[in-house]
């Protein structure tokens, strides 16, 4: 292990991202809201502990190994969730525990949130909380790359570290720096056209950068206490609906059809093909059976909200514009369950994602395939590209760890003193970086004790680095030499 180059590393990104503060310390300058100082003690905080672990070591020049790259990106999702915490804990007053729980409820893109009364919080912070979720959309490590060339060939380590899933070796352009520029100028783009688009429909520009912000990133956090339902507009929900299914679409096929032009290509992806078969046939499923339920006075009402809430939850949003845990037969629960699904690999998504739910399916008719004709040989297959065992072995494996943790930390989370029902909602809402869920955590975690809490906290990073960043830092294997 090469400590010094990984101290030197997480430094330079320290410092880096110290300047992330400035926008609300502008906010709170020019607003008058009186949270500049909290800013700017978080920014002299965040830069002063990257310089203090930069400056011995600042010439240390050795190429990072896979291992190095686990250790910076897990030590920095958690040394940087718990600094950004320091607004929260001066300016809304909240405990250490809440503070870092928001803050890294915020970078995960989770959405959870242990703060009420959002309508009255300074702009300062409730900017603050949209940007959070921004930053740790596409990845915050991802943006190092883009914008450090100096990281070099370490570059690719921290990337496959920060991307785990199956498309960990994918790049998109010949260099990985330029991988990750061309990422992040698509997820900007993005995000620049959600936001005119809210503007257009009548949201205040404040509010519709807020929410392109945290849109396009699926995180889900709202200016609001009603998230957009406080807007009540068939609009601003249609709106959210495309840029929500573009932030849970592969990057890579952005990038395609932006660099080339081929906009079939959205449909010729067999993942995207399967993610939006899969949200049309549960929207329509789901909106059927409140329309027969006479849950909503008529058809289209019923679609109205089906769409809306299918497309925010398996694209892990959480926005919510009705309180769905309320509705009748299985959907409340049907709806945590999409969100284990997710948006497609290289998304802004969370969830085990649907190429992995594709290959599981897949396999699992083969299996029963090959009871019926033991010596038949049958490739597995997404689209026309024929699946390798290691990848089809590494899918299984991921899914084996994915359910192994659900029940351990639900059972964890139950021994905190939730219900059942609460702790399995609570654990699936942050594993798979989705928001709301079921019993006391429907619309936050205010209830949830502190143990609980710094829980979810663990399991919210967990789900964003996709389990196995995180979990192989506690193998013995790892720190071997």
């Amino acid at each position: 292990m090469h400590w010094l180059v990984v101290q030197r590393l997480l430094g330079m990104l320290l410092m880096a991202f110290s300047g992330s503060m400035l926008p609300p310390m502008l906010i709170a300058l020019f607003g008058g809201d009186g949270q500049f100082l909290s800013f700017l003690i978080s920014l002299l905080v965040t830069f002063v502990l990257g310089g203090v672990l930069w400056l011995p070591v600042r010439r240390q020049q050795v190429d990072l190994r896979a291992r190095d790259g686990f250790i910076i990106v897990t030590l920095f999702w958690t040394v940087l969730g718990v600094l950004s915490g320091i607004p929260f804990l001066f300016s809304t007053h909240l405990s250490i525990t809440d503070a870092v729980f928001e803050s890294v409820s915020g970078f995960t893109t989770t959405g959870a949130t242990v703060i009420t009364g959002l309508d009255g919080l300074p702009p300062s912070i409730l900017y603050y909380r949209q940007q959070l979720q921004w930053l740790g959309g596409m990845g915050i490590i991802l943006l190092a790359v883009a914008i450090f060339p100096m990281l070099g060939v370490g570059g690719m380590q921290l990337y496959r570290a920060e991307t785990p899933g199956p498309i960990k070796d994918e790049k998109i352009t010949p260099r990985i720096a330029n991988t990750a520029q061309a990422l992040w100028l698509i997820y900007l783009g993005l995000t620049v056209a959600c936001a005119l688009a809210y503007w257009w429909a009548g949201m205040s520009l404040f509010d519709a950068i807020g929410h392109s912000f945290s849109t396009v990133a699926t995180g889900g956090f709202s200016t609001h206490d009603a998230s957009l339902g406080h807007f009540n507009s068939l609009t601003i929900e249609t709106i959210a609906n495309v840029f929500m299914l573009a932030g849970g679409i592969n990057f890579a096929v952005h990038f395609v059809v932006w660099r080339r032009g081929r906009y079939l290509e959205y449909w010729r992806n067999a993942e995207v093909q399967g993610f939006l078969v899969i949200v049309a046939g549960l929207s329509i499923a789901t909106a059927a059976l409140l329309w027969w339920l006479e849950y909503y006075p008529g058809l289209g009402t019923a679609l109205r909200h089906a769409v809306f809430h299918v497309i925010s939850i398996i694209t892990t949003t959480g926005f919510t514009t009705q309180d769905f845990s309320l509705w009748p037969s299985f959907l409340p629960i049907m709806l945590i369950y999409i969100s284990f699904i997710g948006g497609c690999a290289g998304s802004t998504a969370g969830g085990m994602k649907v190429v992995r739910v594709l290959l599981l399916l897949k396999q699992g008719l083969r299996e029963v395939h090959q009871l019926i004709h033991p010596r038949s040989v049958i490739p597995i297959k997404i689209g026309n590209k024929p699946m390798e065992a290691p990848v089809v072995n590494a899918v299984w494996g991921f899914f084996a760890l994915y359910v192994f943790a659900t029940a351990t930390l639900t059972l964890l989370m139950v021994g905190t003193g939730l219900d059942v029902l609460s702790a399995y909602a609570a654990v699936a809402t942050c594993l798979n970086v989705t928001g709301p869920g079921l019993g006391v955590v429907t619309s936050n975690f205010i209830q949830v004790s502190d143990p609980g809490k710094w829980l979810a906290i663990f399991t919210m990073l967990l789900g964003r680095l996709e389990v196995f960043t995180l979990l192989v830092l506690l193998t013995p294997a790892f720190w071997r030499q």
